[in-house]
């Protein structure tokens, strides 16, 4: 019996800290391929802003194809589904946000 315990209380130990840890992994994981492909993205806007072919505070992943700084569709890292082409980065001064629309 004591036997049978101490191998139950192991067991529940274990899982304690590996369920945690797994999460946070795949977690980190999941946020670093959204940062990858948002940077991808974003430095591609960067350029189109850069050769001066994109004037408006905002520009289109239609509009970034189109013009030839994205090759590619560009898709969700996760759940693998395509960006709606009316999805957007966003300019503020200097700064860059890629919003996503649904």
């Amino acid at each position: 019996m004591n036997k049978r315990i101490i191998c139950i209380t192991i067991v529940f130990i274990l899982l304690l800290i590996s369920i945690p840890t797994t999460y946070k992994v795949i977690k980190n994981h999941h946020n670093n391929l959204y940062k990858a492909v948002n940077e991808k993205i974003i430095e591609s806007a960067k350029r189109c802003y850069y050769d001066e072919v994109c004037t408006d505070s905002t520009v289109t992943l239609e509009f970034l194809y189109e013009n030839k700084y994205l090759n590619s569709k560009m898709n969700d890292p996760v759940t693998k589904e395509y960006y709606n082409e009316s999805s957007y980065v966003k300019k503020d001064n200097n700064n860059y946000e890629f919003v996503v629309v649904s």
